[in-house]
């Protein structure tokens, strides 16, 4: 019995305003709330922490306490839709800096992969990246695709593509001389070679993880 007298003490009064209901109003419990929306075919209302903001709410208009909620489902709603379907998605995986790298391609709605290259030794994040994105770029050239965007999350690939020079501190070893042929060749590509096709950085705060990554963070 004492631990629900100190339940029910514990428990916050909330008020709730009804501006458009059988009886419009400020009431102190949801079951004269209830009374009041109940049948009601366009009912508005909502609960508040105090009398004060109900007494508040209650002289202004009922949008301005759920336009916050209702802008933040429609920008939400924009986010996805700014996607552009006709796209393809490229990330890369490296594990330690330098250590174990892995780009890869994939359509962007579908998540159908489309390429995978590596692992590859000694190799940094930012040079899968940028390899992903001329290997990209040059298979829908082979492909007389001009219209389909990429996708990618890292704005030094971008940079480095727009360069035409992948400028990494990497250093050369015996175990990474392949990335190193591999950076020579994409930076001949884009240096001999034209497109069209769009290269946009993916909106991760508003989507969520690129289509193309590996899962591992």
């Amino acid at each position: 019995m004492r631990f629900q007298f100190l339940k029910i003490l514990a428990k916050k009064q909330k008020y709730y305003v009804v501006w458009e209901g059988n009886v419009p109003g400020i009431f102190t419990s949801w079951v004269e709330c209830q009374e009041q929306i109940k049948g009601h075919p366009s009912a508005k209302y909502k609960s508040f922490e105090n009398l004060a903001e109900a007494e508040y709410a209650f002289k202004r208009n009922y949008f301005e306490f759920v336009k916050k909620n209702v802008s933040s489902t429609i920008l939400k709603k924009q986010s996805i839709e700014a996607i552009i379907s006709d796209s393809i998605s490229v990330d890369a995986a490296c594990s330690g800096n330098p250590g174990v790298m892995e780009y890869q391609c994939v359509e962007t709605i579908s998540k159908k992969p489309i390429f995978h290259q590596g692992p590859f030794k000694d190799g940094t994040n930012n040079i899968g990246e940028f390899l992903g994105l001329v290997h990209a770029l040059a298979l829908l050239q082979k492909n007389n695709n001009q219209h389909t965007a990429i996708y990618t999350d890292s704005i030094t690939a971008i940079s480095w593509v727009k360069n035409k020079k992948a400028k990494t501190n990497l250093a050369l070893t015996k175990n990474n001389a392949v990335i190193f042929d591999l950076i020579t060749r994409a930076e001949a590509w884009l240096k001999n070679n034209k497109f069209s096709n769009k290269i946009i950085k993916w909106n991760t705060e508003s989507w969520g993880e690129i289509p193309a990554d590996f899962g591992r963070k």
